[in-house]
């Protein structure tokens, strides 16, 4: 069986796949495709016509798009493990998941470009300031799912927490203050020192 291939590099949104790659032990080769023009390349297009990273080939299977990547590695490989049985947690694995891209993601990036990423003279910090307070709502709601179990499905690790972990990630660079969250932030505490977790993070240095 050919090797996984995971296009992307390790400070983008690939870094989901790599870090769920190492929960579940898997070999793969990285194909370090940037967004500075490579990924617009003709050979890559004829991989993702989006030009976007990450994606993968799973022995000739081509998916994009960093969640629905995770969601099906993890129900491949770790069905029973970091992949829940149930329907009913698969359907909440779904829903934490683009929950994450939907009510987190655009707020946590946009707060981290201008506090971190652009040259200070690019960075506008209304914009930051208004971002982090549209992420007061859904924090809120992350901090009561995980006050009763330390994980989002219950009391094991999953590929929901993930997810959406790996969207919270760019909330240390973005200085987003979570004294409001402290479930919230005792939650991703834990999701961050997993091993796999700090696998991934060492790729980005």
């Amino acid at each position: 069986m050919a090797k996984l291939k995971i296009y992307g590099i390790p400070r983008s949104r690939a870094s989901r796949a790599m870090w769920l790659a190492a929960e579940l032990g898997l070999d793969y080769d990285n194909i370090a495709i940037d967004t500075t023009g490579q990924s617009r390349e003709p050979s890559f297009l004829a991989v993702n016509p989006n030009g976007h990273i990450p994606t993968i080939d799973d022995s000739g299977f081509i998916l994009w798009e960093s969640m629905a990547i995770n969601l099906y590695l993890a129900k491949k490989y770790g069905a029973g493990t970091l992949y829940p049985t149930s329907l009913e947690d698969e359907a909440r694995t779904w829903q934490w998941s683009l929950w994450g891209m939907t009510e987190i993601e655009r707020h946590v990036l946009n707060a981290m470009f201008h506090r971190a990423v652009y040259p200070e003279d690019k960075r506008d910090a209304a914009s930051a300031d208004e971002s982090e307070k549209a992420m007061q709502a859904p924090l809120k709601v992350l901090d009561g799912a995980v006050s009763k179990t330390p994980y989002l499905l219950g009391h094991d690790f999953t590929v929901a927490d993930l997810n959406v972990a790996s969207v919270l990630s760019w909330a240390r660079p973005a200085r987003i203050d979570f004294g409001a969250f402290p479930k919230a932030a005792d939650w991703l505490a834990r999701c961050a020192m997993r091993p796999a977790a700090k696998t991934a993070r060492d790729l980005q240095r």
